[in-house]
């Protein structure tokens, strides 16, 4: 057993949680099992706990600002965790990940205009382009006997054909769990310099990499990449603090830094909270070791996830993820319908999972399942599973 204990369950129910309190109000059983928002059942690492400890206790709550310290330790993340060196002028905060994808819509492109998606793909990619009334442009994502690869004849066609602007590219991705490889986004950054395509990179997940696997900043492996670059990174998913709404998004390209920063401002968004700043630093300054522990946990839930399946459960096929604890499930060798197969795991098996179509109409037969949990639920999940499958 390691020094952290990650087996440990935590009752979060009647904690305004979102993952485990608002069933009902979102057209679930109050009792089901859910394992479907991106946020882990794990306490975080204790330095940030101390960290804000100390913070709570001097009982001031003023604007907050981050300072050289604050750099450094993101810095010091970035160059360790992926040979990419940042610099203190790039940097953006923002409430998140989801906000920076609206602004960067807003701020590079026009209604009306087409900004490129790669379904199934993080449901909000779709919802930040229709809701600011402009166009999806679909590079769907094929999937090679459970292994999805990308069109580039097609991405090059449509980005041609539709006049694309702004391409929100998921990296490691939600929720087919590819980690690309450097000729894929060396292919990617050509077409977008060809076509002059604004890319926006989500790397929330490029901790959670699997296998041998190793993730890429896109920006870092061709110098001319950073004048079309936004990359979008953040503490959050790394060390469960999504609800502290803090992350970190790096622009090279000073016009294309100065568009987004007046587009954040038009918002009226200016600083990011205190405990956001807080926990950021404290988790890369001293969250290390708890990071890979859990990261070892996690391998041994997707390693159980796997045996059970090809065991007890053959016909729903594990897409064999190379990065991120959200696993895509493909049910379709049963023949259901989307509301077939919701209404079975919903209802029947009690469990709260992510229905696949929500991910695009590519989706439909698959299901999201989040890993990021002590073991005994997971099994809780599964046994649930094979009652009814």
């Amino acid at each position: 057993m390691g020094k952290y204990n990650f087996d440990e369950i935590i009752d979060r129910k009647g904690t305004n949680a979102l993952k485990y309190d608002f069933a009902i109000q979102r057209g679930r059983p109050e009792d089901v099992l859910p394992l479907w928002v991106a946020d882990m059942d794990f306490k975080t690492a204790p330095c940030i706990t101390e960290r804000l400890r100390e913070d709570i206790e001097l009982g001031i709550f003023g604007y907050s600002e981050s300072t050289d310290s604050y750099f450094h330790a993101v810095y010091q993340w970035m160059k360790q965790s992926f040979a990419w060196e940042v610099k203190n002028e790039w940097l953006v905060k923002t409430p998140g990940i989801v906000f920076a994808l609206a602004m960067a819509v807003k701020a590079f492109t026009r209604p009306k205009e087409s900004v490129m998606i790669q379904n199934p793909v993080y449901y909000p990619f779709a919802e930040v382009i229709t809701d600011n009334d402009r166009y999806i442009v679909d590079n769907t994502l094929i999937n090679q006997d459970g292994h999805y690869e990308i069109d580039f004849f097609d991405m090059e066609q449509k980005i041609k054909d539709f006049h694309v602007k702004l391409f929100l590219f998921c990296s490691p991705h939600n929720p087919v769990g590819r980690v690309w490889k450097e000729w894929e986004l060396k292919k990617i950054g050509e077409l977008c310099l060809k076509y002059n395509v604004i890319i926006v990179s989500d790397e929330i997940h490029a901790d959670f990499v699997f296998h041998g696997n190793k993730h890429l900043v896109f920006s870092s492996i061709d110098k001319r990449f950073e004048k079309i670059s936004v990359i979008c990174t953040s503490p959050t998913k790394t060390f469960n603090l999504a609800g502290f709404q803090i992350a970190n998004i790096f622009i090279a390209d000073k016009e294309l830094r100065e568009t987004f920063i007046l587009e954040k401002s038009k918002a009226g968004f200016s600083q990011v909270g205190m405990p956001g700043l807080s926990a950021c630093q404290a988790a890369y300054e001293g969250g290390l070791e708890w990071f890979l522990q859990l990261r070892e946990y996690l391998e041994e839930n997707l390693l159980y996830t796997k045996e059970f399946l090809e065991t007890e459960l053959p016909k729903i096929k594990l897409i064999e993820p190379e990065g991120s604890y959200l696993l895509w499930l493909d049910f379709r060798a049963y023949g259901y319908d989307v509301k077939q197969l919701n209404d079975k795991i919903t209802n029947e098996a009690k469990l709260w999972l992510d229905s696949g179509e929500i991910f695009g109409p590519c989706g439909e037969g698959f299901q999201r399942i989040n890993i990021a949990c002590p073991k005994k639920i997971l099994q809780l999940a599964f046994e649930r599973l094979k009652e009814v499958f």
